[in-house]
């Protein structure tokens, strides 16, 4: 796509969808599906710990907090996605494309940010339990929550800068939405302040948090195994969801990292089948796992949905202040 002088802005097309001609009303279904269920599913689980007073606690806010990130994320991607299955041309302007990949990435780092805040919050809860509800107050809880979406924001606000003042040679995007693919459109790009800039972001937003959470989780697994059972089994409980999602944003992550930064080549349907695996899989895995694995939550909504539930035999024991 050409500059459009008359609105003076710079059209980009979209390349990477595979024989969209004769599978784009199968590609809609499939993904208007899934938005459908990302929305449900996420906004159901938030709404119930909305309301419930049970669950206003500094875990399920958290909880509540990664869910909604999910539906933002996806809302990002998948309204134009959806369009583009059924319009003749797959273009996007500039600037809604460097829009779209700034919330992209702002709300990637919230993810590992927020998944940080829930491994401090377990690590207090269950090193220091006599002082946890002084530790973990209101106030705490939202200045977490204000940083762990402001933080990612402003350290891509000189990358959205550097972007928006770019001069584009290429008009083709190797993807299906905007993600980092965009750099090798642009004319001239400063290899190494790009790569330092990137690695600079990647240290801040991924690997930071990680090593946090890794930290926290190896000081939770020390205490409990020095505990009783019934703290192990109360941890156990807790921590596995937030370990299974950290293990599976991670992955679906690193692709991003290694296909699109490092420009390792790729085939055409496999860039499409793992793009279309980060938008899909990782938004509908949230609630999937909140919602089965967490104790509470789970009961809550087996309640909602008049679903069978036997409780558990408690027996009263030394170790409840999990």
């Amino acid at each position: 796509m050409a500059i459009d002088n008359e609105f003076n802005e710079t059209y980009i097309t979209f390349g990477g969808h595979i024989e969209l001609e004769k599978y784009k009303f199968l590609y809609f279904v499939i993904m208007f599906t899934a938005y459908i269920l990302i929305l449900c599913s996420n906004s159901t689980i938030v709404c119930l710990i909305w309301i419930k007073k049970s669950l206003h606690e500094p875990m399920y806010v958290f909880i509540a907090a990664l869910l909604l990130n999910s539906v933002m994320f996806s809302t990002n991607i998948y309204p134009k996605l959806l369009m583009d299955f059924l319009s003749e041309k797959q273009i996007t302007t500039h600037s809604q494309c460097s829009f779209q990949g700034f919330i992209y990435y702002s709300l990637t780092g919230s993810e590992f940010f927020l998944l940080a805040s829930m491994a401090y919050d377990r690590y207090v809860s269950i090193s220091k339990p006599l002082q946890y509800h002084t530790i973990m107050r209101k106030t705490t809880v939202k200045i977490l929550l204000v940083l762990t979406w402001l933080l990612p924001a402003c350290q891509l606000v000189p990358s959205a800068v550097i972007i928006n003042t770019s001069q584009i040679c290429r008009f083709t995007l190797n993807g299906i939405f905007c993600n980092n693919a965009i750099s090798k459109l642009y004319c001239a790009t400063p290899r190494i302040s790009y790569l330092i800039y990137g690695v600079f972001i990647l240290i801040n937003t991924v690997f930071l948090p990680l090593l946090f959470i890794l930290f926290t989780y190896t000081k939770i697994f020390i205490i409990c195994y020095r505990s009783c059972r019934e703290v192990r089994r109360k941890a156990a409980q807790t921590c596995l969801p937030h370990l299974l999602v950290l293990i599976s944003f991670s992955c679906l992550c690193s692709y991003d990292i290694i296909i699109t930064r490092l420009e390792i080549s790729l085939s055409q349907t496999a860039r499409f089948i793992m793009t279309l695996q980060v938008v899909l899989y990782h938004p509908l895995f949230n609630p999937v796992v909140y919602g089965l694995k967490m104790k509470e939550i789970s009961q809550h909504l087996r309640r909602l949905f008049s679903l069978p539930f036997s409780p558990e035999l408690h027996i009263p024991s030394s170790c409840d202040h999990i």
